[in-house]
């Protein structure tokens, strides 16, 4: 049975202005005492300098993300007027996911133009239903809805079939086919596009389903932190790598000027299938600006067991190791992205090789070591995740933000350790490059009333 239609879709915002200083204030200053304890324990040892210049670097990430940006102020008028087509690709999703994320741009303050869904051959799902609610429904709205079935292609070629069947475009909404959208999603997200310069805007992506288990609560601290710490500060330079694929606007050039490499990317010779997302970042950021809208907000769900987690965080890093060959290859060496990339590279390395030579001395196997340097990594992290806690939504009470903060300490083991190791695999296996989830249904829309 699907949802009911007086069903609320969840919305959000930015706690209040007076809340958000104060919040910052208390960041910044919890930065500041983690670096300066840092820093206090000397350096006189390899391992405290390359500590000491990650601590400095993510104080420089939250000062530079914290400082006020233009592109958040500047009216949108000069937008309105453009032809906006969101793609919706579908391959095995749940119909109620996907029935939530096409009313989400129904119910937008500024709807787009087109909204094209192309069902890239899903096996374990029927969308007749859904198929027939959205035809009804984007007449009764205005906005042309377009729907057709290909052979299984992948994303990518979804994609570009369903801006094929669109026609004229000047934007596009890319969008994962479980998300759903905050109403006021599209209209935030069109404003920095009335800057000529800008090529993408990034959302910012909240998990829907973040009660599903206590993985799921953390992955979505760590995902809306960090979006928050490190891409707000790279959006300051205009910069932003990699737009998330559950939501994302692009100038429609940027799609239509490099069909031809989005679709027959390979590496040693194997087609790549994922990092759709990162690759047209990477398009947008060769012709201009790359930016995050942070009142630009998009809900998804995320993996609530370990093994579909695993898939797709292997997924994500190997895609991200292709996706930096690519960058150190064809960003410009005159633009910020090429440095903040190059300089993120050269801590990475320093950090991977520290630990090798704690293992190789011993030193890393002294627990006084371990507890030391995990706590101080922890309080690190936790620092640049700590702004999660300004976003407000309407799906969750202040309890429940408390609660899901709370876990941000399990979220930086995870990544210290598991993630790390995995991280390593992935760089290993970097050509293993088939999409490696959904044969099946594998995470479904609780969410909605039945």
């Amino acid at each position: 049975m699907t949802a009911t239609t007086d069903e609320r879709l969840p919305t959000a915002r930015h706690a209040g202005a007076p809340a958000r200083v104060v919040g910052n204030v208390l960041v910044l200053a919890v930065c500041v005492a983690v670096v300066t304890g840092v820093l206090g324990r000397g350096l006189d040892s390899a391992p405290r300098a390359v500590f000491a210049a990650i601590a400095i670097a993510t104080l420089a990430q939250l000062v530079c993300g914290m400082i006020p940006d233009r592109l958040q102020r500047r009216p949108g008028g000069a937008t309105e007027h453009q032809v906006v087509v969101a793609l919706v690709p579908v391959y095995n999703e749940d119909p109620a996911a996907l029935r939530r994320c096409l009313r989400s741009f129904f119910e937008q303050t500024r709807r787009p133009d087109v909204v094209a869904v192309v069902d890239d051959g899903s096996t374990a799902a029927d969308y007749a239903d859904v198929r027939a609610w959205f035809g009804a429904t984007a007449a009764a709205a205005g906005v042309v809805g377009l729907w057709t079935r290909t052979e299984n292609r992948g994303k990518r070629h979804a994609q570009v079939r369903g801006l094929e069947m669109a026609g004229e475009a000047d934007i596009v909404i890319t969008v994962d086919s479980d998300s759903i959208l905050d109403r006021r999603a599209v209209r935030n997200g069109l404003v920095p596009f009335a800057d000529p310069k800008v090529q993408s805007v990034a959302a910012l992506i909240l998990t829907t389903n973040y009660r599903g288990s206590l993985l799921a609560r953390w992955m979505d601290v760590s995902c809306l932190g960090l979006q928050l710490f490190e891409r707000s500060a790279f959006s300051r330079f205009r910069a932003v790598m990699v737009n998330s694929g559950g939501c994302a606007l692009y100038r429609a050039a940027v799609v239509r000027d490099n069909v031809d490499a989005y679709l027959g990317e390979t590496i040693l010779g194997r087609p790549v299938q994922f990092s759709d997302d990162s690759m047209l970042t990477l398009f947008a950021l060769r012709r201009g600006r790359a930016v995050q809208r942070e009142d630009c907000f998009a809900f998804t769900l995320m993996p609530t067991g370990f093994d579909h987690h695993v898939r797709q965080q292997l997924r994500w890093m190997r895609g991200s190791f292709i996706r930096s060959i690519w960058r150190m290859r064809y960003l410009p060496l005159d633009r910020a992205a090429y440095w903040l990339h190059l300089v993120k590279w050269v801590l990475y390395a320093l950090v991977t090789a520290t630990l090798v030579a704690l293992v190789v001395d011993g030193t890393l196997f002294d627990w006084r070591t371990i507890a030391s340097g995990l706590a101080a990594a922890i309080a690190l992290y936790v620092s640049a995740v700590l702004r999660y806690a300004l976003v407000v939504r309407s799906d969750q009470s202040a309890a429940q933000r408390v609660l899901t903060l709370a876990t941000a300490p399990v979220a930086a083991v995870w990544g210290l350790t598991v993630l790390r190791v995995l991280r390593w695999y992935a760089i290993a296996t970097f050509v293993r490059t088939g999409w490696g989830t959904r044969d099946e249904i594998e995470v479904r829309d609780t969410t909605v009333l039945r």
